[in-house]
């Protein structure tokens, strides 16, 4: 009879090791660059005015902290998926569970990238978007977008890498050619000082926290790990691991604080004036009618084009990252094994391909707006990261972690960058945390339901208590996101609610390092 860890190795062998640096650091580049560049900085400015900079900045921070943290990972454990499967090693089959589940529900993000597409092609098929959300129509249209995406991603990771190098090309030179024309035509200076429209944050500081997930800033740099779930099909990856990811958050970073610069500097004076500041600001297509509005037509016509091919990038990558996540779930035993068949001839688990594309077309159906679905998705891409945090120090601490010590400062990278995913987790606001935390709490019945034959009941108590802490921590941001400023009710004001969940965070994160480890809470 052949093992599940047969089976799942052999599965594993199945992959074709096609990928590069370059092939890598694209993969990380247009997962990143998606409708984040389209919408995002007039969401950012509305939110917090041009303290908006200062969101991206620290989104950043954000991002090479995690990043760092899962590059260890990477590059020491590399395997399809492997973002899926790190927290299944380190903390069990609970918590492996709830962050499978977390990334089950993220492939809604492909969806929110269809939704933009939508949205800009809704300038010239006025039929498919309309007053924020998709038509039928636009719904029929998009569920065709989502076939052909499947369909494109059902061949050889290297046709997948080519055309994929492409896109990015062309996703790097039209927003440099946006930003250089937009200041060429529309520069105000002085836009940025205090006497200007509020001045510098217009709508105080602590909004500058809200931006960073309502104003979709979070959702628009996050997808940096792409290169590390295509470890298992990298040539090598404890080479080129390391260099793509992090060469992939500095281009796009660097993008974006550009676009967002040239947002505030050349959005017309009379529209500031006529909308009472930047929160007035609103255009259904945010750089395409700005271009229009500063004559400038072929910028216009060149970012309708890329409003379809910079957010299709994105979801043709986002396609099949969630394949090999499906196949991680399939590995973990969390989704059936069938999900984790990998085609002979072409290297793709087409089956989990088959189930991704299902869970594209239901996010499609109730969320209608791309800001409602991306603040959503960043809460669940978060809760990846977490889990990540805490992977890493529970490696370090067992003799069969595995690490291979490529990143130094471990031991305050790893709490201060699951402190710092909470912090992000709970500045989404109670909006969109009422719905995100519970929907993960739903994986609780995947883990009562999809036991592993002959686990007992006290083996299933075992597992339990060994990653108790992440139901606890789901229920106390769920509470302190009620009781805190951010769209709470304002029991805790700020900023000793965001005090509060830094050291609710370090208190669950020693006591899940401790349960991973195997000493348990005490």
């Amino acid at each position: 009879m052949v093992t599940a860890t047969a089976e799942v190795a052999e599965e594993e062998r199945r992959l074709r090791h096609d990928l590069g640096f370059w092939g890598l650091t694209a993969i990380g580049f247009s997962n990143i660059v998606g409708s984040g560049w389209l919408f995002a900085a007039m969401y950012a400015a509305q939110t917090a005015g041009p303290a908006a900079i200062l969101a991206w900045i620290g989104a950043g921070v954000l991002c090479a902290l995690v990043a760092l943290v899962m590059v260890e990972l990477g590059v020491s454990r590399p395997e399809g998926g492997g973002t899926v499967r790190w927290p299944l090693f380190a903390s069990g089959r609970l918590v492996g569970t709830l962050i499978g589940w977390s990334t089950l529900l993220s492939v809604g993000g492909t969806a929110a990238e269809i939704s933009a597409i939508m949205q800009y092609a809704g300038h010239y098929l006025p039929g498919v978007y309309r007053n924020g959300g998709l038509t039928a129509a636009g719904v029929g249209v998009a569920v065709g977008l989502s076939l052909l995406l499947t369909a494109l991603n059902w061949f050889a990771v290297r046709i997948f890498a080519r055309f994929n190098n492409l896109i990015a090309l062309f996703k790097v030179a039209v927003p440099i050619l946006t930003v250089i024309a937009l200041f060429a035509s529309g520069f105000h200076s002085g836009r940025l000082t205090e006497g200007a429209h509020g001045g510098f944050a217009p709508y105080g500081y602590p909004a500058v926290l809200s931006a960073l997930a309502g104003g979709g800033i979070v959702y628009s740099l996050n997808g940096f790990q792409a290169p590390l779930d295509f470890s298992g099909e990298a040539r090598n990856p404890r080479r080129t691991m390391a260099g793509s990811v992090l060469a992939g958050i500095g281009l796009a970073l660097a993008m974006y604080l550009a676009l967002q610069f040239a947002f505030l500097y050349t959005v017309p004076e009379h529209l500031l004036i006529a909308g009472h500041g930047w929160s007035g600001v609103n255009f259904d297509s945010p750089f395409g009618q700005l271009a229009l509005i500063l004559n400038l037509q072929w910028v216009s016509s060149l970012l309708y084009v890329d409003a379809v091919v910079s957010p299709g990038g994105s979801a043709y990558v986002g396609v099949a990252i969630d394949a090999r996540h499906t196949y991680a779930l399939a590995k973990n035993g969390t989704l059936p094994r069938y999900f984790m068949k990998v085609s002979g001839r072409s290297g793709i688990p087409q089956r989990a391909l088959l189930l991704n594309l299902a869970v594209i077309l239901v996010f499609l159906l109730p969320f209608g707006g791309w800001q409602q679905i991306v603040s959503v998705m960043g809460d669940m891409y978060l809760l990846i990261y977490a889990g990540a945090a805490v992977a890493v120090a529970v490696f370090r601490g067992r003799p069969d972690g595995g690490l291979r010590g490529w990143v130094p400062g471990l031991s305050w990278i790893a709490p201060l960058s699951f402190v710092v995913a909470s912090e992000f987790i709970y500045w989404s606001g109670w909006h969109d945390l009422r719905f995100a935390l519970p929907l993960v709490l739903v994986g609780l019945l995947l883990f009562f339901f999809l036991r592993p034959a002959g686990e007992g009941a006290r083996r299933l108590g075992a597992e339990f208590a060994r990653g108790a802490w992440m139901v606890v921590y789901l229920l106390l941001l769920t509470a302190f996101s009620w009781l805190g400023s951010f769209k709470g009710s304002g029991r805790i004001a700020a900023p000793w609610d965001s005090i509060a969940v830094a050291f609710l965070s370090l208190a669950i994160f020693a006591w899940a390092v401790a349960s991973g480890r195997g000493r348990g809470p005490g």
